[in-house]
């Protein structure tokens, strides 16, 4: 058996839940969770240890417009933890479904880096069954996604299938803080 482990970005719109599903990750509250968007300002990394991978989510800013200082800054560190991340993670809104916003991230920032890119439809409490099906469809043409995993961040919804998904798509490495520890 392989070890795999490598960093991940949680990005989307504010408010979509990347905070959210990464505390209920970890199983801790390490980001803020505020109906108030741009709670988050700068990207948090947390750990996930596994038996057989480490994951390293970065926790990233809502992805805006806007052209005061603090957006600015805001997108800067979302666009950092694109960068250095080996698998990235959308997340939109089932009950809101694909927003221009949501829309304006794929084509400024998905197409641009080219990682693997796993889709998290959260949210999936709020909406019917059967209008589930008709999202994905609808987002195999708006992005070739590697996978799509509907969700539920706040109700602890096919969060394992998640991480399983996740796992799927990191480089095979030994433990990364393992190693910042022996060389650092």
């Amino acid at each position: 058996m392989s070890f795999k482990a490598g960093f991940v970005a949680l990005i989307g719109r504010p408010n979509v839940g990347k905070s959210t599903l990464l505390n209920n990750i970890l199983g801790t509250k390490l980001s803020i969770v505020s109906p108030r968007p741009q709670t988050t300002r700068m990207r948090i990394l947390g750990v996930k240890h596994l038996p057989d991978a480490q994951i390293i989510f970065l926790d990233t800013p809502g992805v805006q417009k806007g052209g005061d200082l603090l957006t600015k800054s805001v997108m800067e560190s979302a666009v950092a933890s694109m960068e250095d991340a080996d698998v990235i993670v959308m997340i939109i809104e089932a009950d809101k479904g694909w927003t221009k916003e949501d829309k304006e991230i794929v084509e400024n920032y998905l197409k641009k880096y080219n990682k693997p890119t796993i889709l998290a439809i959260n949210k999936i409490d709020k909406i019917q069954r059967d209008l589930l099906l008709p999202l994905i469809e609808e987002s195999t043409k708006i992005y070739d996604f590697k996978e799509y995993v509907p969700i539920s961040a706040i109700k602890n919804i096919n969060i394992d299938e998640l991480i399983e998904t996740i796992k799927k798509y990191l480089p095979e490495s030994p433990s990364l803080l393992l190693l910042a520890y022996l060389f650092f």
